[in-house]
């Protein structure tokens, strides 16, 4: 949460208390100082600590420019300036919070020193005037949990805008001939998006793999030791070590290119070069944070990146295909591959050894965690770009080979329907945490629609209101 840092500029209006609204000001300020949020005040713009006038907002926005933040957070301390507000979101183009305490009850004479929700309801309209996406947070106390709630769902939205607006994919060879279905477009992720790829080709890769052998052995042995001690072996040691500088090598192209994910063209050219499958390199890389896929799926990537960021990058993610049905559960999906699954996502000791229809060797093997799941999806065709996301749970299945874990949703011909049907393919990103609300919330801001596989909207909305 150190690293998510927001704006906080509350506001009043003039025909209200202005004492009243410094008190909660000040209140607001201490609560999340308590929540161990990190903020960016506007006490030094003016005496009051308060954003009410034009005058102010030149300084208010070069001050958070200057200081990086995500978001913005606007409690409206007695009713609130909604002009101002919205000519700062303007101008920052950030996630943007609304937010009020709740309204005491008024004194005998009648007299209410506040009308914070009155205000809301004016700032909501002009925002929506000025076209400015926004969050709403429910008019609570400060001391009521959804207000806690609120706050931290919506750092993980600014996380989630950030990382997108921010996102360079190491992309390590073309996509493999047979799948067109992972075929991107390069230059609409950069026009609509700002996502930029970083395309380095095969002998690049191989080449970086000889200059970490000999200029890199302690990172290489540091890679070996850690995954004798986290994993059982069977593949031979010089497979190992290739392993290894794989996975070293990998992290320094994506270094050079300044790379926050990668995908990988995993087969068949790879392995004629360096003997290996690539997927126990890849969970080593994914097991740090930075995410890595197969099959050169740049949506993929993109997919990992959002769902981790939703969790506020403390849980990995797996990347997957979706396979089979379960033989006994007909809500019940197979979701494996072949061994790319970071190590922390495994129930049991993962192993490293042949893959389940390749006869080249460094494919990890284990079954999944149980438990709540978000599975996502970010994918487009024609234009048009969506995010699919929903709840699953991890249940028992049959044995199989490569990483792997038996699911179960609400209504899996229903999915299976969207995934045909599009535009979506036969991968998935799952994460053990349910990242559902702060993924649909996020699309606001990200300009994709959230496209729920199962009709959870109102519940999802409810959570978001503070419900």
């Amino acid at each position: 949460m150190g690293k998510i840092k927001i704006g906080f500029a509350p506001t009043r209006r003039s025909i209200f208390s202005a004492p009243d609204a410094v008190k909660y000001a000040n209140l607001t300020r201490e609560k999340l100082t308590e929540l161990g949020v990190e903020f960016v005040d506007i006490t030094d713009i003016n005496e009051e600590g308060l954003f009410y006038d034009e005058a102010d907002r030149e300084a208010i926005l070069a001050k958070f420019k200057a200081e990086g933040i995500k978001g913005i957070f606007f409690p409206h301390c007695n009713f609130g300036t909604e002009y101002v507000c919205a000519r700062l979101a303007k101008d920052m183009g950030l996630p943007v919070l609304l937010w009020g305490p709740r309204d005491e009850r008024p004194d005998e004479d009648g007299i209410r020193l506040r009308d914070s929700q009155c205000g809301l309801f004016a700032t909501g309209k002009v925002l929506r005037r000025f076209g400015v996406p926004f969050t709403y947070m429910t008019n609570c106390r400060l001391d009521d949990e959804e207000f806690a709630r609120g706050i931290y769902t919506f750092l993980a939205v600014c996380n989630v805008v950030d990382v997108f607006r921010h996102t360079r994919i190491l992309q390590i060879g073309p996509r493999p001939f047979d799948f067109w279905s992972t075929m991107c477009n390069e230059g609409e992720l950069l026009e609509k998006f700002n996502i930029q790829l970083s395309p380095v080709p095969l002998p690049e890769l191989t080449a970086m793999m000889d200059i970490v052998c000999a200029e890199n052995a302690d990172e290489v042995k540091a890679v070996i030791d850690y995954c004798s001690e986290n994993m059982t072996i069977c593949i031979k040691p010089e497979e190992l070590e290739t392993v290894a500088a794989l996975k070293v090598a990998m992290r320094k192209l994506a270094d050079k290119y300044s790379c926050n994910a990668a995908a990988i063209q995993c087969w068949n050219a790879l392995q004629d070069e360096i003997g290996i499958m690539p997927c126990a390199a890849n969970a080593l890389l994914n097991e740090e944070g930075f995410p890595v896929v197969c099959e050169t799926d740049i949506h993929g990537a993109i997919s990992a990146l959002l769902v981790e960021a939703a969790s506020l990058n403390g849980t990995r993610s797996f990347f997957a295909d979706w396979t089979v049905r379960h033989p006994d559960n007909e809500n019940g999906e197979l979701l494996q591959h072949c061994g790319p699954w970071p190590i922390s996502v495994a129930q049991e000791k993962p192993k490293i050894g042949y893959p389940l229809a390749f006869d080249h060797p460094g494919a990890m093997e284990a079954q999944a965690k149980f438990g709540d799941l978000t599975l996502a999806r970010f994918d487009g065709d024609n234009g048009e770009y969506s995010l699919l996301l929903g709840n699953a749970q991890g249940i028992e299945g049959p044995y199989t080979k490569g990483t792997y874990l038996w699911v179960e949703v609400r209504n899996l011909k229903r999915l299976e329907a969207k995934l045909v049907e599009g535009p979506y393919i036969h991968h998935c990103v799952g994460i053990h945490e349910n990242v559902v609300p702060v993924l649909y919330e996020a699309c606001k801001y990200m300009g994709i629609e959230p496209d729920l596989y199962d009709p959870i909207e109102e519940e999802v909305k409810a959570y978001l209101r503070g419900e």
